[in-house]
């Protein structure tokens, strides 16, 4: 609903839907870290999506058009940038992202980190001509940041993967004004390693990083996989995941953003490093 809607009350109501879809799934354990995961989930995407409503209202009070395409207000852009930044839980919006993959099962973990980030992702990529440059690089920069640093420092694998998503928000969103298909593309491949990485956790059902050190006996063959997922997506270059970080790099160094193209560039190693 939400990708294929023109209106923006029919792209609302595709994100709430979507919101009420996925709490039963994070909480259906009952365990109260779950339930506290479901509830921060529904507190920060409700008030995400009423920011969506509000600033669509007053792009439509000044200028009279619903579509999605022609958002025009500077002020509806800056509120929607927010709102989206909130969806996706790009820095400041992304202190719920960890806490809520954490208290959720890995399926559902997996279902939040690409399913979940798709509706938002095309909102995104729909407005990018209106979007708030400025803001949205500052945010990507800071997202990268952010999500290279406090991965450091963890042992659960649900917050690593965690960290990773909001590192890689960053590079989608810092190339979504000036090559939205370059965000598109790494938001395909970031899913796609993202999955298989859960999926494997989930087949050796390794939530911390303890028993991911002894799993090698189980099963040799998919924890080599695992090895070299992970290495792609945190963007090692023979691998697949350095394709879209070369694109940006590339894209930025010709939009004259070369020193944003060297820090975003550095603060990735941090996520490869761990």
């Amino acid at each position: 609903i939400t990708i294929s809607s023109n209106h923006w009350v029919m792209a609302w109501t595709g994100l709430e839907i979507n919101t009420l879809a996925i709490l039963p799934l994070i909480s259906k354990s009952h365990h109260p870290r779950a339930i506290e995961a479901a509830t921060k989930y529904f507190l920060v995407q409700a008030a995400a999506s009423a920011l969506v409503l509000f600033s669509s209202m007053t792009n439509a009070w000044h200028t009279g058009q619903w579509d999605i395409t022609q958002l025009t207000h500077p002020v509806s852009c800056l509120i929607l940038t927010s709102a989206i930044a909130m969806k996706l839980g790009l820095v400041p919006f992304h202190f719920w992202f960890p806490e809520v993959l954490q208290g959720s099962p890995l399926t559902t973990g997996l279902l939040l980190s690409t399913i979940m980030k798709l509706p938002p992702m095309a909102l995104l990529f729909m407005t990018s001509p209106s979007l708030n440059p400025t803001l949205l690089t500052t945010m990507a920069i800071l997202s990268t940041a952010l999500g290279g640093w406090m991965g450091l420092n963890q042992t659960q694998t649900r917050k690593i993967l965690a960290f990773s998503s909001i590192s890689h928000l960053g590079w989608m969103a810092i190339i979504v004004i000036y090559n939205p298909k370059l965000t598109l593309l790494n938001f395909y491949l970031y899913a796609l390693m993202t999955s298989t990485v859960f999926l494997t956790l989930n087949s050796i059902k390794a939530l911390k990083l303890s028993t991911l050190m002894t799993t090698w006996t189980k099963a040799p063959a998919l924890n080599t996989m695992l090895l070299l997922t992970l290495l792609s997506l945190a963007g090692l270059p023979p691998l697949t995941g350095f394709l879209p970080k070369w694109l940006i790099i590339q894209e930025l160094t010709k939009q004259d953003m070369a020193p944003a193209a060297t820090i975003i560039s550095l603060l990735s190693l941090l996520g490869l490093f761990f």
